[in-house]
Formats: structure tokens, C-alpha cells, sequence
């Protein structure tokens, strides 16, 4: 179960983020944290942002209410998302994991 913590009025989501993958995604659960794989490489922020915009995405928020707030030069980050509650984010993980 991925430890959520509410924070700035958001939901921080701690992140294994995986840059050069061959495709953006959330991939699932690894060890207590999103997997979430980018084609983008890990320079200038690219893979910060494409990783922000993809938990955006699969969390049903606009990319503007998603921002990596910690470990922005490590793969394990914390991603806040705005306008999303702790019961929205585990149904929409399992819903979207099920797959």
C-alpha cells in the first residue's frame, strides 16, 4: 500500500520514477511507491516533468495540479497532486493497476 500524505493542500505521492522507458506510464505498485515510467531522459527536468504530467494524467487532473516536490535528481520522488483526495488516489490505483 503506497503511503499517501496530505501536505500544501495536495496529496503527496511518493514515486519510482523510471526515465528512457519506451513509453509514459504508471506501471504499478514497487515497494510502497507509483512506478511510473517516461520515454523522457533524466536532463534539464525533462523526465521531472513528463513524470508529473504523467501522474497528472493517470490521476484524472489537469498537468498544472502535479509537481515533483522532492528528489527531483533521484528516481524516488514525491509528486504532489492538487484537487485529489487519499480515497480518489487508491481507487483510481486499483482501478487502474487491474489492468
Amino acid at each position: 500500500m503506497i503511503p499517501f500524505r496530505s501536505s500544501g493542500g495536495g496529496l503527496d505521492i511518493p514515486v519510482k520514477a523510471v526515465p528512457r522507458s519506451s513509453r509514459d506510464r504508471v506501471a504499478g505498485e514497487i515497494g510502497g511507491r507509483l512506478k511510473v515510467c517516461v520515454a523522457a531522459a533524466p536532463e534539464k527536468g525533462r523526465a521531472n516533468e513528463r513524470v508529473a504530467e504523467t501522474v497528472a494524467s493517470f490521476f484524472g487532473v489537469a498537468p498544472s495540479m502535479a509537481r515533483v516536490v522532492a528528489g527531483a535528481s533521484t528516481p524516488f520522488k514525491t509528486v504532489r497532486v492538487t484537487g485529489l483526495s487519499e480515497d480518489e488516489a487508491r481507487a483510481r490505483i486499483e482501478a487502474g493497476t487491474a489492468k
